[in-house]
């Protein structure tokens, strides 16, 4: 993936056209802005590799990403794909454990990018702010395990 050098206007304006702004005042976004990074990533880029330690959260701006899952003969198969307004590597972000999954590209991208590091500093200079963060954290991850353990039922014949 390639860092753009948005100037922080710019930053704002793609934090405000996602989902992550509902909730959010233009002070608050205007904040989260500066613990933030924008980056591009050309079609078939790997922009998470499973089994890596990074801690960092995307949040696609732009364009489309498969989820890909290694499986038992460490054959690489899709699980899932998303676009636009889409979040991926909050588990790693909060737990610091080794990514489930990796994430490809489908073609050219644009990410929001909250590192581990960014979360930490803002927890410390904001945390006010960091709480909300969280909790939007916390919201999707629950709304994801609810969508697995619905899946796993349908899949189980329950």
């Amino acid at each position: 993936m390639q860092a753009q050098n948005y100037m922080r206007p710019q930053i704002i304006k793609i934090i405000e056209s996602t989902k992550w702004a509902a909730g959010l005042s233009l002070k608050e976004i205007e904040t989260l802005s500066l613990y933030v990074h924008v980056y591009k990533a050309d079609k078939d880029t790997v922009i998470v590799r499973e089994g890596r330690r990074e801690a960092y959260l995307c949040l696609l701006v732009e364009g489309q990403v498969s989820i890909m899952k290694e499986g038992a003969r460490a054959e690489k198969k899709r699980i899932g794909g998303s676009g636009a307004g889409y979040t991926f590597g909050e588990m790693s972000l909060i737990d610091g454990e080794p990514r489930s999954a990796s994430v490809v590209a489908d073609e050219p991208s644009t990410l929001v990018v909250l590192t581990g590091e960014g979360f930490s500093r803002l927890s410390l200079e904001v945390p006010r702010l960091a709480f909300k963060v969280l909790m939007k954290i916390s919201k999707l991850i629950s709304q994801r395990l609810r969508q697995t353990s619905g899946a796993l039922v349908e899949h189980i014949g329950g």
